[in-house]
C-alpha cells in the first residue's frame, strides 16, 4: 500500500471517474442514461459498472425497476451508500473539524476539537488518534480513504507539513495518519481543497470556465481554478495574507488583510474605540476591504468566476451585499461579476476534509483502489 498519494484536485474524464459521478450525481440510473450524459459506448459503460460493482462501489437496484415499460426491464444503478466511508480532518490553528462521509461525499458525522498545543508529533499523533476513534464508530463500514486539509505549506508527495501558526516544521502528517488508520491518505493545502470541493462534491460545477476562490476566517488565503482543475503549483500554495490594506478603523492605518479579517482585530478595534466588535464601522470596513482586495485580484486575473467563502465574508448584517458594493466599486474589468458564496456555507471546512479523501477515488476509482 502506498502510504501517502497526492489528492487529484480535478475533474477527469477516464471511463471510469465518467460513470462513478453518472452513478453519484444521478441515482438511480440505467445505462442508458449513463450513455446519453458520459457519450461512452454500451460495451465500455458496462465493463466500468462490472468493475465498480466488483469493488462494492456500485449495485443494481432491482427492486426500483419499473415494470410497466416495453422491453426488458432496465435494472437501476445506485451507490453503495451503507458499506464504505472515507476519513478526513480540516486542522485549524485553534481547532480541529474531524469528518466521516461516504462515496457520495454525504456526511455521515463530523465534529470539532481543539487543535492540540504543544509538541508537534503529539499533536498529530493525538489528531490521528482521534480520527481513528472516529472511523471505529463505523466499524461495520470499509474505510477506503484518509484525508487532510491544513494552512502552511504542504509537500503533497509526501504529506510532509510546515505550518509557522501551529509551530509546525517538516512533520510527517501524512505518513503518520496513514499508519493509524490503515489506509491511503491525502494531504493538501486547505483552500485549495475548499476550491476543489466546489469543483468536485454535489453537482459538478462547469468544467469551462476559469475562477478564484477566497477565503477570509482568522486566516485567509485564495486558490485558482482552470478548466475544471486547481492550479496547485510545485513549490506550493501562495499566500495574500500579507496584501496591504487601507484600515483606518481595524488598523489604524496601514495594515496587512491578515491583521484585520479576524475576530482578534474585531476586539483590539472595538477596545479601541470604545464599541461593540459587531459595530457597523467595523463590519462596514472589514466588508470593505474584502470587497476591494477580491476586485483586485479579480482585474488581475480576470476569471470568469469568483466564489467566496468564510465567516469574515459573512460577517457583515446585510451578507454579502456590501463586499459585493465594494468589489463593484473597486474592479476595473469594465463588465459586472456577481461573487458566488460557496455552496458549503458554514460548512465549508469539513468539505474540504471531505474532498481530499475522496478526490483520487473520484479521479480513478479504479486505480486507486489498485
Amino acid at each position: 500500500m502506498q502510504a501517502v498519494v497526492p489528492a487529484t484536485l480535478q475533474v477527469t474524464s477516464t471511463p471510469a471517474a465518467l460513470v462513478l459521478q453518472a452513478i453519484r450525481v444521478g441515482a438511480p440510473i440505467t445505462r442508458d442514461t449513463i450513455a446519453a450524459d458520459t457519450g461512452l459506448s454500451p460495451a465500455t459503460i458496462n465493463r466500468q459498472i462490472v468493475a465498480l460493482a466488483d469493488l462494492g462501489f456500485v449495485t443494481e437496484r432491482r427492486d426500483l425497476v419499473h415494470h410497466g415499460g416495453i422491453g426488458r426491464p432496465k435494472n437501476p444503478l445506485t451507490l453503495d451508500r451503507d458499506g464504505l466511508c472515507v476519513a478526513g480532518m480540516h486542522i485549524g490553528a485553534r481547532r480541529t473539524l474531524l469528518a466521516l462521509a461516504d462515496l457520495g461525499g454525504r456526511t455521515l458525522y463530523s465534529h470539532a476539537v481543539r487543535t492540540p498545543d504543544g509538541p508537534p508529533d503529539a499533536a498529530v499523533d493525538e489528531l490521528c488518534a482521534q480520527l481513528r476513534t472516529l472511523a471505529d464508530r463505523f466499524s461495520g463500514r470499509r474505510l477506503l480513504w484518509g484525508g487532510v486539509a491544513i494552512g502552511g505549506r504542504v509537500d503533497t508527495a509526501t504529506g510532509v507539513v510546515d505550518h509557522p501558526v501551529l509551530g509546525w516544521r517538516k512533520v510527517g502528517l501524512g505518513e503518520r495518519l496513514a499508519q493509524t488508520l490503515g489506509v491511503p491518505v491525502s494531504v493538501c493545502e486547505h483552500v485549495q481543497a475548499m476550491a476543489a470541493a466546489e469543483l468536485l462534491l454535489g453537482s459538478p460545477r462547469s468544467t469551462d470556465e476559469s475562477g478564484l476562490f477566497f477565503y477570509a476566517r482568522e486566516t485567509t488565503g485564495m486558490a485558482v481554478t482552470v478548466n475544471g482543475r486547481v492550479v496547485v503549483p510545485a513549490r506550493g500554495a501562495g499566500t495574500i495574507a500579507h496584501v496591504r490594506v487601507d484600515a483606518p478603523v481595524l488598523g489604524p492605518g496601514p495594515e496587512t488583510l491578515q491583521g484585520v479579517i479576524g475576530v482578534a482585530a474585531a476586539t483590539r478595534a472595538a477596545e479601541r474605540l470604545g464599541v461593540s466588535p459587531d459595530a457597523s464601522c467595523i463590519a462596514d470596513e472589514r466588508a470593505a476591504i474584502l470587497g476591494e482586495v477580491v476586485a483586485g485580484f479579480r482585474d488581475a486575473f480576470n476569471p470568469d468566476t469568483v466564489i467566496v467563502a468564510g465567516d469574515a465574508f459573512a460577517a457583515h448584517p446585510q451578507g454579502l451585499a456590501p463586499v459585493q458594493a465594494a468589489f463593484d466599486a473597486a474592479s476595473c474589468a469594465g463588465w459586472p461579476l456577481e461573487l458566488t458564496p460557496s455552496r458549503f456555507g458554514h460548512g465549508v471546512q469539513e468539505s474540504a476534509a471531505i474532498v481530499v479523501a475522496l478526490s483520487v477515488i473520484y479521479a480513478d476509482p479504479i486505480g486507486a483502489m489498485a
